[in-house]
């Protein structure tokens, strides 16, 4: 497995990482914690050395699971987690106050089995912090060696640069596929500018751009996707046109659908290193062979033409959580 540098810190990480959300949260109910530990097992033996989860992931479970799963593993991996959004009710709250951010740290530490958070994100912007301060709280962590290094989650452009003035930022996160390519628009440029790194979730669009979702899809209630726009019956249909057009290039290449996305995302700048998740050791061993996929110089301009012409229909988001991103 290739390295990549995230941005230009001296972090540097396996070409694709393991997103470990969906294995305990999200995608439907929890998986057995054995089998996903040998999964993550047989992750690190392909050579992947970046693993990304978050304190509300269950919540706390999935920190856990991947704590037991890395113990044998201190010093050899880098292990990504996130603070700020809490539990209360069972609805998801904004909670990035100094107190809360020092409480959060040292549960994830404890349930990690680590010292120090090789990557810190805040998880999402709270309005009601100024981002100032949580990069001075995040700052007195990494003083403290709590910390390594330290990213924001879905954050607009504004607050990546006052948040990079205080203590320079690793990396960001967020959502980026070739159905959602808008940080392209305004986050790539300051991200290039400032020298960080960019770490895509969901760069096969929750699982629609591998070419095994259709309008008879049907999701459980414990699965995100049963109320994202995007997922609804008819604009599933509507997008197939995107799957048509990536299941022609994977038949010409001789690869999967999944793996052509994959190489397209790797292939936009040599500081992005996509996250996908996966719960079986097939997919886990298709996604990490995209990294072999070459996609020339004309191929790129080909699919980016062809893409430019395509309108994804229905929103990544309902609103609720549409409202929490690009502050």
């Amino acid at each position: 497995m290739q390295k990549r540098q995230l941005g230009k810190s001296d972090l540097e990480v396996s070409a694709i990482g393991l997103g470990c959300m969906g294995m305990s949260h999200g995608y439907g109910p929890a998986s057995n914690k054995k089998e996903m530990i040998s999964l993550i097992h047989e992750a690190i033996d392909r050579g992947v050395t970046f693993f990304d989860t978050a304190e509300v992931y269950g919540p706390y479970i999935n920190e856990e699971l991947v704590g037991e799963a890395l113990a044998p593993y201190k010093g050899k991996v880098a292990i990504a987690t996130k603070f700020g959004i809490q539990m209360e009710n069972g609805n998801q709250i904004l909670n990035s106050r100094p107190d809360q951010i020092k409480q959060s740290v040292e549960g994830s530490l404890k349930r990690l089995q680590i010292d120090t958070i090789d990557l810190y994100y805040q998880h999402r912007v709270d309005p009601e912090v100024p981002i100032e301060e949580v990069a001075g709280v995040v700052q007195d962590l990494i003083k403290e060696g709590k910390v390594k290094y330290w990213g924001l989650s879905e954050a607009g452009v504004q607050t990546i640069r006052r948040a990079h003035q205080v203590h320079p930022l690793t990396a960001i996160q967020s959502e980026y596929s070739m159905m959602w390519r808008t940080p392209e628009e305004e986050l790539f440029p300051v991200l290039e500018e400032l020298g960080i790194g960019f770490v895509p979730f969901s760069p096969l669009g929750k699982g629609f751009l591998t070419g095994k979702i259709d309008k008879h899809a049907t999701f459980g209630d414990t699965d995100f996707r049963s109320i994202v726009p995007r997922f609804k019956p008819e604009n599933i249909e509507a997008n197939q046109v995107l799957i048509d057009l990536i299941e022609k290039i994977a038949m010409d290449k001789g690869v999967t659908s999944a793996q052509i996305a994959l190489a397209w995302v790797l292939a936009q700048k040599p500081w992005i290193v996509p996250i996908p998740g996966t719960r079986k050791l097939e997919r886990l061993e298709e996604n990490l062979g995209a990294a072999e996929v070459e996609l020339t110089t004309q191929d790129l301009t080909d699919l980016n033409d062809a893409l430019s012409k395509i309108e994804i229909a229905g929103d990544r988001y309902p609103a609720e959580f549409a409202n929490r991103v690009g502050k």
